[in-house]
């Protein structure tokens, strides 16, 4: 049967205390309502409805050219009116109803949800809770069968002991849920069109209604304060680290580690506390990760070693290379195997050879840097002129004594040393020695100066 989802995402989120809408808050580096659209993708649905309304234009610019259908609910009347927005067929086909604060929902939950309803029944998505307080309980009959669902405000003293929870999310018949949306009212506490309503509107009309019980509670649990996202959030962080020890991953500490994207692992890799992957992430064989190392959008290749305190950011690390500590891999690195970048060394847009060091205090900008070359600490290339950004060339087996600026453009042959503390503004010739420095000299009879309350 066709499946048809519609995504409820137009409340304010008012107890988040942010100007920012609810659905655009981050989990995992990503917004919560991008973890359900991406849900209902799996499950090939035809259409997928997301029903907007506060902070319509920044949900529509972050999701522009998202493959959905974008429904405005101009009015918050309830979940009921929510959902009344939606142009629904009349012919055959299954509604999913999911809510766009909800993002840890998994397919295979859903996919239990849409057989259930696949057989002309109310499918509807429940879960236990020790601490019901809030939620809507599910009120069964004698034979166990579902009556009716009771808002926490309009719910007896009884009916708030049960246990038994309303998720909201729910599959059901398009034939049938065009029909008891017409029958909704706003007869009840909060002067809402509540979506449970049509609960006991299929109980009336014969229509089974069957629960499908949710994993656990992070799966089903919506966000409505920041509170509940830094829940949500470790949750979510938990379990991905989980996912990458089952695929071999050593973590020193699964509670101190944080994937805010994708990450495809080899072999044998080991990451130390506090490290954070941000974008596309791919890890080689036998890579080693120290403590406090963030890697965005980055290739390492087998057998790497980075070290405590690096940002690897868009780059390229070839094999055998050792980064860091305090390392810095600015977008557009690319390193060849068994490279060195050490502490307070900064990489911007260059490409280095197999087998080069760069091992202290330097800041390497629009570079090419060949193979076996050995740039001595403090060096700089100087890419910049205020306006535009100037490329250096550093052929192979180089050698660059500490303190030297290469003021770009600028070519330092094959081979070519560049004595300590020079400054190099015209191309230096290979397999001789270049340096600039001005000459040296003592001052005699000089004395250091005192201060005057020193004198007295």
């Amino acid at each position: 049967m066709k499946l048809n989802v519609i995504i409820l995402a137009a409340g304010q989120g008012t107890r988040m205390r942010s100007d920012i809408p609810k659905v655009l808050h981050t989990l995992g580096g990503r917004p919560l309502l991008q973890h359900v659209i991406e849900t209902a993708q799996q499950l090939t649905p035809e259409t997928i409805n997301v029903v907007y309304g506060h902070g319509a234009d920044q949900v529509l610019a972050k999701f522009s050219g998202w493959p959905v259908q974008w429904v405005e609910q101009a009015e918050q009347l309830g979940t009921g009116h929510a959902v009344q927005q939606v142009s629904l067929s009349d012919g055959d086909g299954i509604v999913l109803i999911l809510y766009g604060d909800v993002p840890l929902l998994k397919k295979q939950t859903l996919q239990r949800l849409l057989e259930t309803a696949e057989s002309e029944r109310l499918a509807l998505l429940t879960v236990k809770l020790a601490n019901p307080t809030g939620y809507g309980r599910i009120v069964r009959d004698d034979q166990g069968q579902v009556q009716r669902i009771v808002e926490e405000k309009d719910a007896s003293d009884a009916e708030k002991t049960i246990t038994e929870v309303n998720t909201g999310i729910m599959a059901l018949p398009s034939f049938y849920l065009k029909q008891w949306l017409n029958r909704l009212e706003n007869n009840n506490a909060q002067g809402e069109f509540y979506l449970t309503d049509v609960i006991a509107m299929a109980v009336t009309d014969g229509i089974l209604v069957e629960t499908v019980l949710a994993e656990n509670e992070f799966e089903v649990q919506g966000i409505n304060n920041k509170r509940q996202l830094a829940e949500l959030e470790r949750a979510y962080q938990r379990s991905q680290a989980e996912i990458l020890m089952d695929q071999g991953v050593t973590l020193r500490d699964p509670s101190r580690f944080d994937l805010r994207g994708e990450v495809d692992v080899g072999r044998d890799v080991e990451i130390d506390v506090n490290v954070v992957m941000e974008g596309r992430v791919k890890l080689g064989n036998r890579v080693k990760i120290g403590p406090n190392v963030l890697i965005r959008n980055a290739a390492v290749d087998d057998d790497v070693e980075i070290l405590a305190h690096s940002i690897i950011d868009d780059a390229q690390i070839g094999p055998g290379s050792r980064i860091g500590p305090f390392a810095r891999l600015r977008p557009g690195t690319r390193l060849a195997g068994g490279t060195h970048i050490g502490n307070f060394v900064e990489i911007k847009k260059s490409i280095v050879g197999e087998g080069s060091k760069i091992n202290h205090l330097s800041y390497v900008g629009d570079s090419e840097v060949g193979g076996g070359v050995n740039i001595g600490a403090g060096t700089i290339t100087c890419n910049y002129d205020g306006v535009n950004k100037f490329k250096t060339v550093i052929e192979d087996g180089a050698f660059i004594g500490s303190d030297t600026q290469l003021v770009a453009p600028v070519r330092v042959g094959r081979s070519a040393t560049i004595g300590a503390g020079s400054t190099i503004t015209r191309d230096a010739p290979e397999g001789k020695l270049t340096l600039s420095r001005s000459k040296q000299i003592t001052v005699d009879n000089w004395q250091r100066p005192k201060k005057l309350d020193q004198e007295r």
